[in-house]
């Protein structure tokens, strides 16, 4: 796969999953956003401190500075804190996305190997993109969970129903592959 190729496959995956956490996501209330089911289970809202604050440092100049930026502080993503409101916590996950889905966007094809730096530690953009979908993915993974619990009877399945499988795979298809 060429890098042009591999980075149009990357910003899909970014947006696939963002639409994934989002269509799971409005299945909740503001107060269901700040429901964790035990003492070491995170919210979702908390969830999506950690998810933005973590796109944010990473992409953010990612050519340029280390992915660990100064200003975020990691520790308090995973805390309520007082301030955190939906809005609050909208905010930070929208500029997390923003910043990568820009970054992405905005990256040429013979960037795919060049270096960047997570922590001091080198990675190419290849490899630190794919660090970002896999750490990007388990987390909205936990939110479709979370939100699946707290809706309850009123969730709405984000995928194919139960018991529709073969019909589903019957079903003519689209073509819809881009590239």
């Amino acid at each position: 796969m060429d890098g042009k190729a591999y980075l149009a496959s990357a910003l899909e995956e970014f947006h696939k999953l963002r639409e994934l956490a989002e269509k799971a996501i409005a299945q909740v209330s503001a107060d269901q956003l700040f429901y964790a089911p035990g003492p070491e289970c995170n919210s979702i809202a908390i969830i999506m401190k950690h998810v933005g604050g973590n796109l944010r440092s990473r992409w953010s100049d990612a050519l340029t500075t280390d992915g660990e930026k100064p200003y975020r502080n990691r520790d308090a993503e995973f805390e309520k804190e007082e301030r955190d409101t939906p809005q609050s916590v909208r905010a930070r996950w929208d500029q997390g996305w923003d910043t990568v889905l820009a970054t992405f966007s905005g990256l040429k094809p013979e960037q795919v190997e060049a270096t960047m730096t997570i922590r001091g530690e080198p990675f190419t953009v290849l490899q630190a993109t794919q660090r970002s979908l896999t750490h990007t993915s388990q987390h909205v993974g936990q939110i479709v969970f979370a939100a699946k619990l707290v809706a309850g009877s009123g969730w709405k399945t984000l995928s194919i129903p139960r018991g529709q499988s073969v019909s589903f795979n019957q079903a003519p298809k689209p073509y819809h592959r881009k590239g």
